[in-house]
């Protein structure tokens, strides 16, 4: 394919702070045949006013609005409903990422056919800069995608008829907080399979705010989606151990969490 069409998905909520710099870093893309689709979920701030203004200014900018919050799931259908492209690539309006990494993805879905899906890692940054780095294996299995972070949902990109075969995101709010892992349980049931990019090509904000968000029920959430991937990926009874890790380390005391969370970032600054 020629010069294949990058689809961005961006569902934006009280982030007109960030936003400004997370468009910037698709703007800045060297791979140049984009449009990106904004979705403002019921922002309470002036987000939606940002993103107004940031359209007016570059057509390739198409601009939604929910009437009311209606979560991320819905939110990114609703981009998903608007994109022309032959890739779906996802992106946060809090991040940033690196000017090659749609070239990277789509050289490599265009190079290599027997794969649909590839993300990278990430480099975690806050208000004191830089601090970590996730890691993903190269070649994701089923059993990955139920245990653990086998697939970054923000660095994501994927052929556009995968998405449309499996009826994109589920919306139900037993996947609120887990919509990716989800998708991705269905892709694979579906036959579809991933290449991880081992460089970092996305900069994931994860500060004091991002701790917060992570209430128990998100937890709960993330056992009952990997349960159900069990059974429909028909894994064995590892799996479905592992998939009651979340929930267990939610009874982890907060303070305990985020001590753990600063040795992390000392060790990774050594």
């Amino acid at each position: 394919m020629m010069n294949p069409k990058v689809s961005v998905l961006m569902g934006i909520y009280n982030c007109a702070e960030t936003l400004p710099q997370a468009v910037a870093a698709i703007q800045n893309q060297t791979y140049s045949n984009w449009e990106l689709i904004l979705c403002d979920d019921g922002s309470t701030d002036d987000t939606y006013e940002v993103a107004q203004r940031l359209a007016a200014t570059d057509n390739r900018l198409i601009l939604l609005r929910n009437e009311h919050n209606l979560g991320l799931n819905q939110t990114l259908n609703n981009c998903l409903t608007a994109a022309t492209g032959d890739y779906i690539a996802r992106m946060d309006g809090d991040d940033d990422c690196l000017p090659d990494r749609f070239e990277k993805q789509v050289t490599l879905l265009e190079d290599h056919p027997e794969f649909q899906i590839t993300s990278s890692p990430m480099i975690l940054f806050d208000e004191t800069g830089e601090w970590g780095q996730t890691t993903l294996p190269e070649f994701p299995t089923p059993a990955n995608v139920v245990e653990g972070t086998a697939i970054c949902h923000a660095p994501v990109m994927l052929r556009k008829e995968c998405m449309d075969a499996v009826g994109g995101y589920t919306v139900d709010k037993r996947m609120l907080r887990v919509e990716d892992v989800d998708l991705w349980i269905k892709l694979y049931a579906a036959g579809y399979r991933c290449c991880n990019i081992q460089q970092p090509l996305y900069m994931m904000r994860n500060d004091q705010n991002a701790l917060n968000r992570r209430k128990y029920i998100y937890r709960v959430n993330s056992t009952y989606v990997r349960l159900q991937g069990c059974k429909l990926l028909h894994l064995g009874l590892k799996s479905y151990l592992k998939a009651f890790i979340p929930m267990i380390n939610g009874l982890v005391p907060a303070r305990l969490r985020q001590a753990i969370r600063k040795n992390q970032r000392g060790a990774d600054k050594c």
